[in-house]
Parts: structure tokens; sequence; C-alpha cells
């Protein structure tokens, strides 16, 4: 599984990789192209995940605000409930990256 924008290639995993939790895909820290992504100042907190960290991305067209986040320190309750360890995993925002 592939996730691009612009042509560019910012995750790439095989499907068993990929946690899904409320039909976000989230890719492993491993499979992500390194330099794509870039520290974003958006604030959020989920109430059952914790506090996340968003990305943002630009290619040679645009920049896309926040079209990647991560939880990197997620509740151990939400790791229970999901049944896998999603630390640093990404998801991305699908109105701006193509999945597939």
């Amino acid at each position: 599984m592939r996730a691009t924008i612009d042509g560019v290639l910012l995750a790439e995993a095989d499907s068993e990789h990929i946690i899904s939790i409320e039909g976000s895909r989230y890719f492993p820290p491993d499979s992500l192209t390194i330099g794509t992504l870039k520290d974003s100042p958006t604030p959020y907190v989920c109430p059952w995940k914790g506090p996340a960290r968003y990305y943002s991305v630009e290619t040679p067209h645009r920049e896309y605000v926040d079209a990647a986040w991560c939880y990197p320190h997620p509740k151990r309750s939400a790791i229970e409930t999901v049944g896998h360890d999603f630390t640093g995993y990404v998801a991305f925002d699908t109105a701006q990256v193509v999945i597939g």
C-alpha cells in the first residue's frame, strides 16, 4: 500500500503492516519516505488516543497543510483498545493524500 501526493511517495508498506483505526490507515514509521513530512504547529488531543503530532507536505506544486498525523505517545488504553502498538505510526488525510 502506498501514500502519495502530487506524485511524491510519502509512505509504502505491505498491507499487513498497516493498522486501521477509525477508518484511517496508519503506516509504520519505517515505511515513511525521509524528508517528505514537515512538523506542523497544529495542536490536537484525541480524547482516547492522546496528543497528536501533525505534519505538512511540501511538493514542487504547493504545500499541503496537516496532510498527516501520528500519536508519538498514545495512551496505553488506546494501544490496548486497538490491539497493536501504533506509537509513531502515521495516518494521512485522504482528502489530500492518495492511499492505494
